[in-house]
């Protein structure tokens, strides 16, 4: 039988040794050696097992396309860097020692999965995943996207799941570069120009009162709407940093002292104006979504207010990743047409 020539690989990178350290305890040992010495590359260990197989320098250096001298050379540091002799020579026969017999098994491993990862193709099947996304989403994001990604999800992979990330748009670039969340639905103005983004769509504002208003027939007007008592929701760097503009537009209109309540969640805001006669003017679809659960009546505010850009964005790291492309891809198939 013809022995197949082999092909000497190159140098363990950073990818590899992450990924290898995962497969079992010995290999993750064998990991640890390399990166505590530059020397040490994969050719080696390719070299070792080779002599393992052969249990002869000639033979292997034959299938390397090398020299015997190189051989023995590559053989002398691996017994220094791991301690033993690794071999006993008998004759031209190498006898392996048992801590060779026991690496035997894990770098024959080792090899498959370093020579997969340069020719495999990653993929990502939703039905067979146990993945768990993580999305950055403020408590209107929560309300507004989470329960049509779970329904889909459910229905494409019941195995997938997901984790909603607090936001904190004063962290957003560091979280998804961390990995701590793989994607952000919301409006971020002062998003890095380095990160991915995709646009879903464009929102406005509603104002939102109890349907027993004592002023509803008023409310639609500008002087109804500005001599009414208002909840103003306040930007925050923690969850609607966007709505500044807004907020500054609804208190150049409003008296001081009409002024009923400030916080800084809209959804909170909505729950208030249900019990009570303050205003709220919140995001349009989040105002649809309290309409008929608080007893609402939305109208549009009598006065000028900015656009809400919603996008979805993502750090580069993550832009080739098959499960990360199929959740772009599902996030804007749901939200991008329904805008």
């Amino acid at each position: 039988m013809t022995a197949r020539r082999l092909h000497p690989k190159t140098v363990v990178d950073s990818t590899l040794r992450q990924h290898c350290t995962q497969a079992n305890g010995v290999i993750g040992m064998m990991i640890m050696t390399i990166q505590n010495s530059a020397d040490l590359r994969v050719r080696d260990l390719r070299i070792l097992s080779l002599i393992l197989q052969e249990r002869n320098l000639t033979r292997a250096a034959e299938l390397l396309d090398t020299t015997q001298p190189s051989i023995s050379k590559v053989l002398a540091k691996l017994r220094a860097h791991f301690g033993d002799p690794l071999f006993v020579r008998d004759g031209q026969i190498l006898h392996p020692t048992p801590r060779a017999i026991e690496m035997a098994e894990a770098i024959r491993s080792l090899l498959v999965t370093c020579d997969n990862l340069g020719t495999s193709t990653p993929s990502f099947n939703p039905r067979e995943s146990d993945r768990v996304f993580k999305l950055l989403v403020s408590d209107v994001g929560m309300i507004l996207f989470l329960p049509p990604l779970m329904n889909r999800m459910a229905r494409e992979g019941h195995k997938l799941g997901l984790h909603a990330v607090p936001l904190d748009s004063r962290h957003f670039e560091s979280k998804l570069a961390s990995g701590e969340a793989d994607l952000a639905l919301g409006t971020f103005p002062r998003a890095p120009r380095g990160l991915r983004r995709q646009r879903l769509y464009l929102s406005t504002y509603r104002s939102v009162v109890r349907r027993n208003h004592p002023k509803i027939a008023t409310l639609r007007t500008r002087p109804g709407f500005r001599s009414a008592r208002h909840i103003i929701v306040m930007a925050s760097d923690t969850g609607h940093g966007v709505h500044q503009m807004a907020q500054h537009a609804l208190e150049a209109e409003i008296a001081p002292e009409s002024i009923l309540l400030r916080l800084s969640s809209f959804v909170a805001a909505a729950i208030v104006a249900s019990q009570t006669e303050g205003v709220a003017t919140i995001p349009a679809n989040l105002a649809s979504v309290f309409a008929e659960r608080l007893d609402l009546v939305t109208f549009r505010p009598p006065i000028s207010l900015p656009p809400i850009e919603i996008a979805q964005y993502w750090h580069e790291r993550n832009q080739g990743d098959p499960g990360h492309r199929w959740l772009r891809s599902m996030s804007f198939n749901l939200f991008a047409k329904s805008a």
